[in-house]
């Protein structure tokens, strides 16, 4: 299997994160707040190589800054996320035991989290590749979030994917080999029949799996540009309903 993953994850610079770790009864968390009170909230769901990985966390400090109370769990629930060194022909075997469809008992406790001890009223949920697929799942089951933004992860074997209970940006790479463009003109077409709230699906030119989270000293300067729209409509999407 090819690695999804075009760019060189081992070769991140060091990133010095903004906010805390915390446990949430059975989960680990990393949680950055604003300066400011704010009853506004954003769950953030990491990608394959988990809540530990800077870009993620890179990424909840972004979102903080916009005035969110932000939140990345460990989805894994303490299990091993995928490893650079780790063999792609080992990799279909390693998701079933990570699914991302199974996270609505996780998604549950950080909700109350928020609710209860952080005083959240209203909260959206951003995730990336394996955390895409995952926001794609809740954005169709759990009616507490009220807004969701999917990167470059989408559920493919359901034909339940599209009656959204909330509004879904899905943000995509032109030259992402993990989602064909077929694949994106479907999700289009059926939720343009079956979705009955707003939606959002744009697909962004050159990027390549796995793009919109780099921070600044990993971008290349072709990238730099989309990398940069990408962030600013996934924050604009949020502020528009949360």
């Amino acid at each position: 299997m090819a690695d999804p993953f075009l760019y060189d994850t081992g070769e991140r610079s060091h990133y010095g994160c903004l906010g805390h770790e915390v446990q949430i009864e059975h989960i680990n968390a990393y949680v950055c707040r604003p300066s400011f009170f704010t009853d506004k909230a954003v769950i953030v769901i990491h990608d394959i190589f988990g809540w530990l990985f800077p870009d993620v966390r890179y990424i909840v400090d972004l979102i903080a800054g916009h005035g969110y109370i932000t939140i990345c769990p460990d989805f894994f629930k303490g299990t091993d996320p995928w490893k650079t060194t780790d063999h792609w022909a080992d990799f279909a075997d390693w998701m079933k035991d990570h699914d991302p469809m199974k996270v609505d008992k996780e998604a549950d406790v950080v909700l109350k989290y928020l609710k209860e001890q952080c005083g959240a009223k209203k909260i959206g949920i951003v995730g990336f590749s394996w955390g895409g697929m995952a926001v794609h799942h809740l954005m169709l089951k759990n009616p507490q979030l009220t807004a969701g933004v999917s990167l470059y992860g989408i559920i493919r074997d359901s034909e339940e994917r599209y009656n959204l209970l909330n509004p879904t940006f899905f943000i995509f790479g032109e030259k992402d080999h993990t989602i064909s463009y077929d694949q994106i003109t479907l999700l289009e077409e059926k939720l343009k029949q079956y979705c009955k709230v707003a939606y959002k699906i744009k697909v962004y030119p050159g990027q390549v799996h796995g793009f919109a989270q780099l921070k600044p000293e990993d971008m290349k300067p072709d990238d730099k540009p989309y990398i940069e729209e990408a962030r600013k409509d996934m924050i604009d999407w949020i502020k528009m309903f949360i």
